[in-house]
């Protein structure tokens, strides 16, 4: 996991109370409504006409959502991350911009609160069960924050504590967050956030039952038991309840370290999480769908790559494998026909598109296939493919492209494609990706 540096020393405590997370987000709504009020009224004085959203993305009010979001933490912090994977509009780098800050910039709680959450956890004298317990953490995140520590028969362990009250403030967090960014204008004109909020409130339900994620840790530990290529940790039972994960310390440097490695490194650590991701898909039909680059890390000593974060494990309904593979086949193949109607069963594709913006959609399906049945060997530096589609999506979504979102296991799981590829063009790896699609294609 990375080390994001906190911006207090002492830490920042959670605001634990669904009344107070409320009418802190309350007010930042009618703070920056009243900012936008006065600065409108001054442009007018001036003759001029500002546009309302020009008026609500000053500098100023991206920094005080940014700065407020990090504050709350859990599902007020995460929702514009999981919103941002919309069923293909391209939101605008304003928003881009705040989500890239809150990845980096999460706060911690301070130490006082940390031992409340403990206490609450494992009893008064949890310590004794430590021989060292590192107070300050070495990660902290949306959900929660995680420290190092020994236990008394000499095991190293990570110790992974949700901040309190973000399990239960999820609904109400996801309400006032939707009715800021609706506000705000950040999404294009016509997309329907409503979908896309109740996936966020299901997925971050399930992100902050560690119970859950202790069994799919334990799940993948056992299907990769024999993959060299791969560490995962494994939970302690003992030290492990809903809200505190206990688990095997597995060793590593971040992984975008690995982009001063030399080529054959690179590509042979993003070969192998391409050649995972299709496992998951075909083979066992779950995939641990969060593409944060801080889930993995890479030990130079012994060449594998550590997962780490379960939180965001979906077992994939049976059609979406055959969906996948059926919209790959027929994409690689030049089938036209056949791309659009898998394409079309996996939600990809929307009934309710206007006929040229679905065409020039199914055109940018085409050239990415295209593209990929030119170079069998994929050079994921060559970024003129992303610059191309990236320039026509934001085309369409300025003309008001605002498809329904697909199927929430395809939402989640496009989610994960998109994550490893850029973190294949952070790295300027080449992989063999034909190879690595007949390998593993039904």
């Amino acid at each position: 996991m990375t080390q994001p540096p906190p911006r207090r020393a002492g830490g920042l405590p959670v605001p634990s109370r669904r009344l107070g997370r409320s009418a802190r987000m309350g007010g930042l709504a009618l703070g920056l409504a009243g900012r936008a009020a006065r600065d409108g009224l001054i442009g007018l004085g001036r003759g001029e006409r500002p546009d309302r959203r020009d008026l609500l993305l000053t500098p100023a009010n991206l920094h005080r959502v940014t700065d407020e979001l990090a504050r709350m933490r859990g599902a007020a912090m995460k929702v514009g991350q999981l919103v941002s994977m919309d069923g293909g509009a391209v939101l605008p780098p304003e928003l881009a911009q705040i989500m890239a800050r809150l990845r980096d910039e999460a706060e911690f709680m301070p130490p006082k609160q940390l031992k409340s959450v403990l206490t609450a956890a494992w009893g008064p004298d949890w310590l004794r069960r430590f021989a060292q317990f590192d107070v300050r953490p070495v990660a902290a995140a949306s959900i929660g924050q995680v420290h190092t520590a020994r236990l008394k028969d000499g095991r190293s362990v990570a110790v992974k504590v949700q901040y309190p009250g973000v399990a239960r403030s999820i609904d109400s967090d996801i309400a006032n967050v939707g009715s800021l960014i609706r506000m705000s204008g950040l999404v294009p004109r016509g997309l329907d956030l409503a979908p896309l909020l109740d996936e966020a409130r299901a997925q971050l339900h399930a992100e902050t039952d560690y119970a859950a994620e202790a069994a799919h840790m334990t799940r993948f530990a056992d299907l990769l038991d024999d993959d060299p290529r791969f560490a995962l940790p494994r939970p302690v039972p003992e030290l492990s309840t809903g809200a505190v994960l206990t688990m095997d310390f597995v060793a590593g440097a971040p992984i975008e370290a690995l982009q001063d490695a030399d080529q054959t490194t690179r590509d042979r650590v993003v070969t192998a999480l391409f050649d995972l991701l299709l496992r998951e898909i075909f083979t066992f039909g779950l995939v641990q769908t969060d593409p944060n680059f801080a889930n993995y890390r890479h030990d130079a000593d012994t060449g594998r790559i550590a997962l780490l974060d379960f939180g965001a494990t979906r077992a994939l309904a049976p059609w979406v494998p055959s969906a996948y593979g059926a919209l790959i086949r027929a994409g690689l193949a030049g089938r036209r026909a056949d791309m659009v109607s898998a394409a079309t069963t996996l939600g990809l594709l929307d009934a309710t598109l206007r006929a040229d913006h679905r065409d020039r959609v199914i055109a940018m399906m085409e050239t990415a296939f295209y593209d990929l049945r030119q170079h069998p060997i994929y050079d994921f530096s060559d970024q003129r493919l992303v610059q191309t589609l990236q320039a026509e999506g934001m085309a369409l979504a300025q003309e008001g492209l605002a498809p329904a979102p697909p199927p929430a296991d395809v939402l989640f799981l496009q989610r994960k494609i998109g994550g490893l590829y850029l973190l294949a063009a952070r790295l300027g790896a080449r992989v063999a990706l034909h190879d690595l699609l007949e390998r593993h294609l039904p």
